[in-house]
């Protein structure tokens, strides 16, 4: 797609990692396996601008089947912004979701622009972040690789609202990722991953049965991760999620809106306590 002097494309695996390091720039805090990870799911979902012969915006917009798509990553360097090269970088990815329903966490200050586009608020997400006593890890506690693969996924999709096989398995195998699983009475009972990033690490998803439960894999997943800022993407609605962060010793950094143009899949809202990625979903 060509707008003016901007033309629009697909992005190559380098240029993903390029629009990472633009996200750093940010302070969105992505993690060190992210760009790997998130090709996964969609490698035709991430869209650079070029104008002058080099990267100046970019935008992902992620399917997963026919049942959803997640923008993120919309991004205009410093420099070239005022040209309207966000708006057409914006509508090219948006191209790319079809008829799929859109979802987003953008900044509260921008959820007005969005409306603009289609987009209506299902909810909040605050992230909370801070240094946490280091944790223990329960003996129910175990590495994702221990679990049937389907187990795991059939998990994710009561608390996701579209199947992602692909990007589990990157997330919960990439390097540096610890990925944990608590079996109750011989059924698992919720999973988590946690991530090294740019500063500190990152837990998400954090899916369980309930306020224990997320309480056990939090504790597990910090123990495995090490020392350092701990952040956690918590869904606002959850009030037990809230609670658990809080009790972590965790303090509000950042918040999101979560909007979508279209009615998605439900999703047992009481089980997320850790949302993924701001940029996935």
């Amino acid at each position: 797609m060509a707008g003016g002097d901007l033309t629009v494309r697909v992005a190559t695996a380098d240029e993903v990692a390029l629009i990472i390091d633009w996200a750093a720039a940010e302070g969105w805090n992505p993690g060190a396996a992210d760009a790997a990870c998130f090709r996964a799911q969609d490698p035709s979902g991430f869209f650079v601008g070029i104008a002058d012969g080099e990267p100046v915006s970019a935008v992902s917009v992620v399917t997963y089947g026919e049942a959803l798509a997640f923008l993120g990553l919309y991004i205009v360097r410093p420099h070239r912004r005022g040209r309207g090269w966000g708006m057409a970088t914006w509508r090219a990815g948006l191209a790319h979701a079809g008829g799929r329903p859109v979802g987003l966490d953008g900044v509260v200050a921008q959820q007005d622009n969005y409306r603009k586009s289609g987009f209506a608020l299902a909810h909040r997400n605050v992230r909370y972040g801070g240094t946490v006593a280091p944790g223990r890890r329960d003996p129910a506690v175990v590495p994702v690789a221990e679990v049937p693969f389907a187990d795991i996924a059939a998990y994710d999709s009561r608390c996701f609202p579209a199947e992602r096989p692909a990007f589990l398995r990157a997330w919960t195998t990439a390097p540096g990722h610890h990925a944990l699983a608590l079996r109750r009475d011989g059924r698992l009972a919720g999973y988590g991953v946690v991530r090294p990033c740019r500063e500190g690490r990152k837990v998400g998803p954090l899916f369980a049965d309930d306020r224990t439960a997320a309480g056990t894999l939090f504790d597990a997943l910090t123990a495995a991760a090490g020392t350092g800022p701990v952040f956690l993407d918590v869904p606002e609605p959850n009030a037990e999620a809230v609670d658990l962060a809080r009790s972590r010793g965790l303090t509000p950094v950042f918040e999101t809106a979560r909007m979508y143009t279209a009615p998605v899949r439900p999703v047992a809202d009481g089980q997320v306590f850790g949302i993924t990625t701001f940029e996935l979903g």
